[in-house]
């Protein structure tokens, strides 16, 4: 359970880093994530059907993700759409495109080889896609890292912090969130395409709940593995990615069905949301009990006075109703 755990989170993976890219990096919610996934998945199982190569085949997707991430990144940016209005229309757009692509709703992989055709055919299906997330994951992450350390990933990072700041520092910021809407999409439409290669097929449907699964997996990570340096961050998604497909697995191992997997996943993503919420709002109490009790004042006597101080405006208004 654990070991198909990690292999199928490291395939989900770069598209925890995509959503990371323009949740975090630019603060923007992006819908475009529902329609740049299956894209990457219908471009390479299209792709491959026609005689490319999985590895020519996925980087096609790649490219195809960056292209709608430039279409949604132009809308925001050039026409003023608000983003989460651009990310809506790129999606729905997709829907059509990704049927023009795959030419039906489902197109599956029959004799074709994908990425993992290419290791040892005695190694087990598990190990073969834990290592070909691995690599692939490991090289996403190399290179955004040495992206994030240039003077465009720095001019990234600065737009997403104070756009404003930065447009008077002379940086072209509409410039910067293209290239996070392309890089962020290019991320997810890989993930669509190991997904597919993983699944054996491409489905029409199969970016529903997408941004779902990445924000459930960005959080998850966040609450698991926190730090400012990039590394840390990415690899932050990373483990987030795998134990969400853990709990995943959990959960159909105790008997729910497939059908309720989107449900699980929101669930997931509720509970992910409430906890920092809570455990702040505890921290919060524990300190000020703590101060409370340096300063020599009693918190449930100083609790049971502001009570009794409450009783009598209570009682005064429901004379009133009365």
């Amino acid at each position: 359970m654990l070991i198909t755990s990690i292999g199928q989170g490291l395939l989900w993976a770069p598209l925890a880093i995509g959503v990371f890219i323009t949740f975090r990096i630019l603060d923007i919610p992006d819908l475009t994530t529902e329609g740049s996934f299956p894209l990457g998945a219908a471009v390479t199982v299209s792709a491959m059907v026609s005689g490319q190569s999985a590895l020519v085949a996925s980087l096609l997707g790649f490219l195809a993700g960056c292209i709608a991430g430039w279409v949604t990144g132009v809308l925001d940016t050039k026409l003023r759409m608000p983003s989460l209005l651009a990310g809506i229309l790129t999606m729905t757009g997709l829907y059509s495109i990704n049927m023009h692509v795959m030419g039906k709703s489902n197109v599956p992989l029959l004799d074709q080889k994908v990425l993992t055709s290419y290791l040892p055919a005695g190694w087990s299906l598990d190990l073969q896609t834990i290592i070909v997330g691995a690599v692939i994951t490991g090289i996403v992450m190399v290179a955004l890292i040495w992206l994030f350390k240039t003077r465009l990933g720095l001019s990234l990072m600065a737009t997403g912090n104070n756009s404003a700041m930065s447009a008077a520092n002379g940086i072209y910021t509409d410039r910067m969130v293209i290239i996070g809407y392309m890089v962020s999409n290019g991320c997810i439409a890989l993930s669509g395409a190991l997904i597919a290669q993983s699944n054996g097929y491409a489905d029409i449907g199969m970016g529903i709940g997408t941004i779902v699964i990445g924000l459930a997996s960005v959080l998850v990570g966040e609450i698991f593995l926190r730090g400012r340096q990039m590394w840390v961050r990415l690899t932050a998604m990373v483990v987030g990615a795998i134990i969400y497909r853990f709990l995943l697995t959990i959960a159909m191992g105790l008997g729910f069905p497939v059908d309720d997997l989107k449900i699980l996943s929101a669930g997931i993503l509720v509970v992910v949301i409430c906890l920092p919420l809570l455990r702040n709002k505890y921290q919060t109490k524990q300190q000020l009990k703590r101060y409370l009790k340096q300063i020599g004042v009693d918190s449930n006597a100083t609790t049971n006075s502001s009570l009794k101080r409450q009783a009598p405006s209570e009682g005064l208004l429901s004379r009133d109703s009365k």
